[in-house]
């Protein structure tokens, strides 16, 4: 035995814009200390109230391009006109160490993810295409146009909800972090995950 530690478990988490998808993450990373967050890079400009490697590493497009050339990301998607990646460098090394490690990704780039490492992938779903608008617009952080793009193409992101291992419904915000804790433990002790594919669910957002 060379004493190394069990490699770590890695977790994606998609959904659409709106879904509620970093405040769930951001409540299992207080339930579950034993997951370290990968911060992503972005060229696009910083909200209020961004940290630079804190929600993401902020760099220029040029910048970005090179990283991509080099083969620096575990995977890396144009979304609404910005670039996201994951830098291996932020995840491997973490892995090896014995913890687990999440990714907050599109469904884009979580297909990349799945094709070349083993992971455990999650896609959050709203309860309700209105109430994907109504929290869309309450985070006062996009305008009509960008609220009407998002909308869009949240129908394409959900169409691909069943590629994912597990699907959680935030509806009772309670119950979708539960149901997230109960994904991790079950993937932790080598046990089937617990998922519902909610097809009544998909197919009333693919049509709304």
């Amino acid at each position: 035995m060379n004493g190394r530690p069990a490699p770590g478990k890695l977790f994606i988490v998609a959904a659409p814009s709106g879904a509620g998808k970093s405040t769930l993450v951001n409540a299992l990373l207080e339930r579950e200390p034993g997951i370290a967050l990968s911060i992503s890079h972005t060229t696009r400009a910083p909200r209020p109230g961004d940290v630079d490697g804190v929600q993401y590493h902020f760099v220029e497009r040029a910048r970005f391009g090179r990283m991509v050339a080099a083969g620096e990301f575990l995977e890396h998607a144009e979304v609404f006109g910005n670039g996201y990646g994951t830098s291996r460098g932020a995840v491997e090394p973490i892995l090896a160490t014995g913890r687990d490690v999440l990714l907050e990704i599109d469904w884009q780039g979580a297909a990349q993810v799945r094709a070349k490492i083993a992971c455990v992938s999650i896609f959050i779903l709203p309860p309700s295409r209105a109430e994907l608008e109504r929290r869309l617009r309450a985070r006062g952080t996009d305008n009509e146009v960008s609220i009407e793009k998002r909308l869009a193409a949240s129908r394409g992101e959900i169409a691909h909800a069943h590629e994912f291992d597990c699907i959680v419904v935030n509806d009772r915000f309670e119950d979708a972090v539960a149901q997230l804790q109960a994904i991790v433990h079950a993937a932790r002790a080598g046990q089937p995950l617990p998922n519902d594919p909610h097809a009544e669910l998909v197919a009333q957002l693919l049509a709304t």
